[in-house]
C-alpha cells in the first residue's frame, strides 16, 4: 500500500496536502453566511488570479484563508472590515504572499524556449 501510495503522489502530488486542502476548504464551508459566501468567493478568485499549480502553496493558501476568516468571523468583523472597500485589491495583495509556481511561470518558459528555437541560426 505504501509503494502504492508513492506512486500515486508522483502522479498527482502529496496527498498529504490535498488532506489539508479539502479539510480548509471545509472550514471555509463551515463558516456562517454571510462570511462563507465571501470567503467562497475569494478563495475561488485566488485560485484562479494566483494561478498556483504548486500543490504545497495551494493547501497553505487554503489554509491560512481558513485561519484568516475563522479568526475575523470569531472576533465579531463584519465581511466588509475583513476585505474593506476593495475586495480584489483585498484578494490580490493576499495572493502576493504566496509566491509558488504559477501556470504563468511555465507558460513563459515556454514561450522563450519557443522563440528561441524559432530564431535558432538567425543572425542578430
Amino acid at each position: 500500500m505504501i509503494m502504492a501510495s508513492k506512486w500515486i503522489e508522483v502522479l498527482t502530488g502529496s496527498l498529504e496536502e490535498k488532506k489539508q486542502y479539502r479539510e480548509a476548504v471545509a472550514r471555509l464551508d463551515a463558516l456562517p453566511e454571510p462570511h462563507r459566501e465571501a470567503a467562497r468567493a475569494v478563495h475561488r478568485y485566488l485560485l484562479r488570479y494566483g494561478g498556483l499549480i504548486d500543490g504545497e502553496h495551494v493547501a497553505q493558501m487554503a489554509v491560512d484563508l481558513a485561519d484568516l476568516w475563522e479568526g475575523s468571523v470569531a472576533s465579531g468583523a463584519t465581511v466588509h472590515q475583513i476585505v474593506g472597500d476593495e475586495p480584489v485589491e483585498f484578494a490580490e495583495t493576499l495572493a502576493l504572499a504566496y509566491g509558488g509556481k504559477g501556470w504563468i511561470d511555465a507558460e513563459r518558459a515556454r514561450l522563450r524556449s519557443a522563440i528561441a528555437a524559432a530564431t535558432e541560426g538567425e543572425s542578430s
